[in-house]
């Protein structure tokens, strides 16, 4: 069967994957995701219609959206019985209706009838947002979309920790049900995609809080990338509340924890530092993992994406495990209790069977830059711009790719001007983060603050940065923003960025395949925003 999705950087021939996904995703899988929305954006729309919905539905809502992110979930039943669930609760919440002559009510999203996994993969051919006729109101549709999806993400990492705000389900139902209202037009959708933006800035404002109130500020931290003689377990992803639950049940059994790819922050918070079994961060970014996971030796568990599909000659499928929105066929998954902890006896006992892992580099590398300890050193930094020891900040967070064009960043922050800082979060910083590019007055050239959702800082530090300066505008701060993208969080970042008025960010290794011509007219013109080139070119043109 034919499929159609376009909602990540590595999007077949920039346009889309049509025969199957760049990702690993099959024809099936795509249309099950498609159906699967379908029934999430009628739940969402009679959420705004009814007077009381529990927490159940809104996580339900959110959780879904999750699972769809690229390398997430690939199991087929999965979105089977998640679809199913989805018709459940769009029944459940039409019974408060009754009475009521809405229009929406007769709108094939809230009548449709799919029990069967074939049922489903048919009505996906009629209902996937990505067929909408008008090419500007699909390409928006879509821009909105897959930021709803980044900030489900967010949103379910803050309710892990036991932070929520109503107020932000209510939003992420809003922009749900927007999807299908044909009265909107096109300047109703522009006017929404940025209240997105606003709302995505105060999902990870929240995100941020749930953070730092249980593990503390970051604070600058120098991380082990070698490896230590016993048994280990590898934890990827980026939920913080399954690694702390890892770290409690692994106290005291001869085992460590290393962190990879989007993990790696975790060493900076005090809260998970204080474990010293949090031995080490193994490998690089998520691309990666196929080739890394093969050294490790032990168990590797899944909390988020990005999964990649193993290869057919992988050794380590019998040692993967996955939990919350991750799945894989044949990959075990982590059983939840009654209380809702989570066990890890299973990945235990594996480890301890298992030889310790194979170094694949040795060293250190320096992070722990989120706004507060930025904040902490701004006197030192802005001092060291007053004296023109540093000229330049350079944004580069976002995220990594498998795409040989992506050594177009390394190359890049290689070549950036001795006075020039580096700003970065998301696994993009894996592309120069083991460079050796010094400091400026003992502050280090390059500024992690964390995993992608924690661009969050990136913002504050711009914000704090222009009050310092007592400057007007956010755009006239000496900072140039080159940031790498690839998938649904990083629209949501994007979309946070424009809603606070930043200008001139320049986007790659791609723009978006799913934005239309005149869409990317529009963000050029309104926003100023920008592809890269080379290395040579850019260095020209971002510091003229």
């Amino acid at each position: 069967m034919e499929m159609f999705c376009n909602q990540c950087q590595e999007a077949s021939k920039g346009i889309g994957c049509t025969v199957f996904g760049v990702c690993g995703k099959s024809p099936e899988l795509t249309a099950l995701m498609d159906t699967f929305i379908y029934s999430l954006i009628g739940v969402s729309t009679l959420v705004l219609e009814v007077e009381t919905v529990s927490d159940e539905i809104h996580e339900f809502v959110m959780e879904g959206l999750f699972a769809t992110i690229t390398n997430a979930n690939f199991e087929e039943e999965e979105f089977v019985t998640r679809t199913l669930q989805g018709l459940t609760y769009r029944e459940e919440l039409k019974e408060q209706l009754v009475g009521r002559e809405l229009p929406i009510l007769k709108h094939d999203i809230m009548n449709f009838i799919a029990k069967t996994k074939e049922e489903m993969i048919k009505k996906a051919l009629k209902v996937a947002i990505h067929q909408t006729e008008n090419e500007d109101i699909r390409s928006i549709r879509e821009l909105m979309l897959f930021g709803v999806k980044g900030l489900a993400a967010y949103l379910s990492h803050a309710q892990k920790l036991g932070y929520v705000q109503p107020s932000l389900y209510m939003g992420m139902h809003k922009m749900m049900a927007a999807l299908i209202n044909e009265s909107l037009t096109l300047e109703d959708y522009v006017s929404l995609t940025l209240e997105l933006g606003s709302i995505g800035v105060e999902g990870m404002a929240l995100l941020d809080t749930a953070n730092t109130t249980t593990f503390g500020h970051p604070e600058i931290s120098k991380v082990n990338i070698g490896v230590g003689e016993r048994p280990g377990i590898l934890i990827t992803g980026h939920d913080l509340h399954d690694l702390v639950q890892l770290l409690e049940q692994t106290k005291d059994q001869g085992i460590d924890i290393y962190t990879h790819s989007e993990m790696l922050p975790a060493h900076y918070y005090p809260e998970l530092k204080k474990y010293d079994h949090l031995k080490a961060n193994y490998g690089n970014a998520w691309h990666l993992q196929t080739k890394e996971f093969e050294t490790f030796n032990g168990p590797i568990i899944f909390t988020t994406n990005c999964l990649v599909p193993p290869r057919q000659s992988a050794t380590y499928q019998d040692r993967v495990f996955t939990t919350g929105n991750t799945g894989y066929p044949g990959f075990k998954v982590i059983p939840v209790l009654v209380d809702g902890r989570k066990d890890f006896s299973e990945v235990i006992e594996l480890a301890k069977t298992c030889e310790a892992p194979k170094a694949i580099e040795q060293g250190e590398i320096v992070g722990g830059f989120a706004h507060h300890q930025v904040m902490t050193l701004a006197s030192e930094i802005i001092s060291a711009v007053e004296k023109g020891e540093i000229k330049h900040f350079v944004v580069m967070a976002g995220c990594d790719g498998r795409h040989k064009e992506r050594q177009y960043y390394t190359d890049f922050a290689s070549a950036l001007p001795d006075d020039s800082v580096i700003l970065t979060a998301g696994c993009a910083k894996y592309r120069y983060n083991k460079l050796n590019l010094g400091t400026i007055n003992g502050i280090p050239r390059v500024l992690d603050a964390g995993q992608c959702n924690d661009s969050y800082s990136l913002a504050v530090i711009a914000l704090k940065l222009k009050e310092a300066f007592g400057l007007e505008d956010i755009n006239d701060l000496p900072i140039v923003y080159n940031i790498a993208w690839y998938e649904q969080k990083a629209v949501i970042v994007l979309l946070a960025l424009l809603s606070l008025g930043v200008k001139k960010i320049h986007l790659g290794p791609t723009l978006p395949a799913f934005l239309s011509p005149n869409i990317v007219d529009f963000l050029v013109q309104t926003f100023e925003i920008g592809g890269i080139s080379s290395v040579e070119e850019d260095l020209v043109k971002f510091f003229e």
